[in-house]
């Protein structure tokens, strides 16, 4: 081996190493001020490129090559993680706001960029516009998942239209290729081949590959080659179409989502992919030029126009479909910033030429000012939403339509005294026990029960059921005051302190004592201690569900280990598929 050669891959692993610590020293950092890691990894393309930071790499386009792997298996995952089966099953306000969001946020990015006369290259505004009409999965994922709130109303509308959100981008990656002479005819060429490559590896994983992959399935390592082979042939045959080799894994982890197989790979390709999309963002940093107050100010506008886009199009979306101001905003709230799917499609245009580099500074510098605002924005959602509510019940928008801010209209003479604060999956099952205790009839309990909350489907089907029910927002005083719950013979919440937001449970037993002074109350903690202090400030009686099911599970346990599960798991299966609740 000649010794330039040696000396050429000795200065790229050094590149590679210094890039990785320069990466991972400022990744600490930003965990520690509760920053995404992608902005410590753009920043430490700063620090050590040729643009801006110290010079210290030689070997840029090397490491952007190694790069791209780590690109093409980031897409390959969000395939993997895309399960299209759910998105039928999502109900009408993803359906609809995922379907129409990016192209409405796309119309509204072009119609302010144009006329501004920004081009940056021959397609600056469409890729501003199309780029800052994605959100960041990453960024919402991790945050809503630190908060309790992806199984939310809101969380589970914001994860739909991040879905149909990846789903836009395939289309975009489809045409991308194309931009360069978009006709009719070059346009329905690309999109033809993309429908063709779609159509071909459904078809492999349809019937080749489960036979394949059952082959080999005791064999993890197998199943790991197999599908990272997968994603590339796939990716390689995009590419021979004329369509980007990113769209390939895109469409290769979809082809195999619903496989068994599916979290394994994902959980052994994350930490392979990680290493290669630090070193995409750290080479992305590379490139931004020295910041222009021009380059600034325009960044600051996109910043700007994307949160209000949301706001002008989520929400708006939402209400009409039904739902109140709380699920309606939190969304618009979330999606808030640009995504890191963005900066991967700008950085395609500009290795294609269609924008110039100035166009992808501005969406790094969106990207950096939108991820901290938004890391923000999503910690006081709740703060946020209530104001902007009592706003747009000033200006004269109301929550909901008028009926259904009114209790249910079950016509029945019992007085409603049991009061359920909130409803989450510990109150559809207690619920759901009182429907199956009914001895041949309705359960006189369910008569007498008022639920407040604010999910709009809760309270279909709650009304569906004849159970009464408010809607409303129980963190808030007024809410419970004009419930009229003051003649309540028992106040109930179930949702511990880790899902609700804007209270908690000694906060609601404060309000409901000084509302209900006749009532019984029954709150919720997960620790002892938080459930003496409950006792303390004068519960009558605390639900604290890990410990009262610690018993069941334990004779549970031990009759397994002592008889075998066969038949403790026939009973349950056969419980489980006779429960209907209202939260399945």
């Amino acid at each position: 081996m000649e010794k330039g050669t040696v000396e050429g891959e000795l200065d790229l692993l050094t590149s590679i190493g210094l890039c990785v610590s320069v990466a991972a020293l400022l990744a600490f950092v930003a965990n520690r001020l509760r920053q995404p890691p992608l902005l410590a990894y753009l920043l430490a393309g700063v620090v050590i490129g040729p643009e801006i930071g110290l010079k210290l790499i030689r070997t840029e386009e090397s490491i952007r090559t190694v790069s791209e792997i780590g690109l093409i298996l980031l897409l390959f995952i969000i395939g993997l993680e895309m399960d299209l089966r759910k998105l039928a099953a999502a109900g009408k306000p993803v359906l609809v706001a995922g379907a129409l969001q990016v192209p409405l946020c796309l119309v509204l990015g072009l119609a302010l960029f144009q006329p501004l006369g920004f081009h940056g290259g021959d397609f600056g505004s469409l890729y501003l516009a199309a780029c800052l009409a994605m959100s960041s999965t990453m960024i919402v994922v991790k945050l809503l998942y630190d908060k309790f709130e992806l199984d939310t109303l809101p969380g589970r509308i914001t994860l739909g239209v991040l879905v149909f959100q990846d789903i836009w981008a395939i289309v975009f990656l489809a045409v991308q290729p194309t931009l360069a002479h978009p006709q009719v005819f070059t346009l329905l060429e690309s999109l033809f081949k993309g429908i063709v490559l779609v159509t071909m590896s459904l078809i492999v994983s349809k019937t080749l590959l489960p036979k394949l992959f059952d082959s080999v399935a005791k064999v993890p390592e197998l199943v790991l080659i197999g599908s990272l082979a997968w994603c590339f042939v796939v990716s390689a045959g995009a590419d021979a179409a004329g369509l980007s080799r990113e769209m390939g894994a895109l469409i290769a982890g979809v082809s195999i989502s619903t496989f068994p197989y599916n979290l394994d790979v994902v959980a052994k390709v994350i930490s392979i992919r990680d290493f290669f999309v630090t070193l995409f963002f750290v080479a992305l940093g590379m490139q931004i030029p020295m910041p222009t107050a021009e380059v600034i100010g325009l960044a600051l506008l996109a910043s700007v126009f994307l949160v209000t886009s949301r706001f002008a199009v989520v929400f708006p979306l939402l209400r009409t479909l039904g739902l109140g101001h709380r699920a309606s905003l939190l969304p618009s709230i979330n999606l808030a910033q640009m995504s890191e799917f963005s900066m991967v499609i700008a950085a395609i245009g500009l290795a294609d030429g269609q924008v110039e580099r100035k166009t992808v500074s501005i969406l790094i510098f969106v990207f950096a000012f939108t991820a901290v605002g938004s890391t923000y924005l999503i910690e006081y959602s709740h703060r946020v939403q209530a104001r902007l509510a009592r706003l747009l019940r000033r200006a004269g928008v109301p929550d909901l339509d008028p009926e259904a801010e009114k209790p249910s209209s079950v016509e029945s003479p019992t007085p409603k005294d049991i009061v359920l604060l909130g409803f989450f999956l510990e109150a559809s099952a207690l619920v759901h026990e009182y429907e199956l205790d009914g001895a041949g009839g309705r359960h006189p309990l369910l008569d007498r029960l008022l639920v407040i909350d604010f999910n709009p489907h809760v309270h279909e089907e709650l009304k569906r059921r004849g159970i009464a029910c408010v809607y409303g927002d129980i963190s808030n005083m007024d809410t419970l005051r004009h419930a009229d719950i003051h003649d309540a013979a028992l106040v109930v919440s179930t949702i511990p302190d880790t899902v609700l937001r804007g209270t908690n449970n000694l906060e609601l037993l404060r309000k409901a004592r000084r509302l209900c002074p006749r009532a019984r109350v029954a709150v919720t903690a997960t620790r002892t201690a938080a459930a003496l202090e409950l006792y303390a400030a004068g519960a009558d009686y605390v639900l604290v569900p890990r410990l009262q099911s610690a018993a069941q599970i334990a004779a549970a346990l031990a009759s397994g280990l002592e008889r075998g599960f066969e038949g403790l798991r026939a009973e349950q299966i056969a419980q489980l598929g006779r429960r209907n609740e209202v939260l399945q």
